[in-house]
């Protein structure tokens, strides 16, 4: 299993900020790239509502797998968005 060098906090205000701006998505710059580099940050408050609301998985996610570490892992990503020191 591959293990990403960013938190998931940026990776997921990374992927809001591509959907607003890029063609791909909602908006109408073709390569949206830059543009994503210069304004994720904006993108935090979003990105740490998607990870509150992952913490209470589904019920096919719960029978997938173990609840207890789901919660874990979850609560590990907020915790590293929130703190002050990170590199974002």
């Amino acid at each position: 299993m591959d293990i990403a060098h960013t938190p998931a906090v940026e990776r997921i205000a990374r992927v809001l900020t591509g959907m607003l701006v890029s063609a791909n998505g909602e908006g109408d710059n073709a390569s949206a790239s830059d543009l994503v580099d210069r304004l994720w940050r904006d993108h935090l408050p979003d990105a740490l509502c998607v990870l509150r609301t992952l913490r209470e998985p589904s019920e096919a996610m719960a029978a997938a797998g173990d609840v207890a570490i789901w919660e874990r892992m979850i609560l590990a990503a907020i915790d590293e968005a929130n703190i002050p020191t990170a590199v974002l």
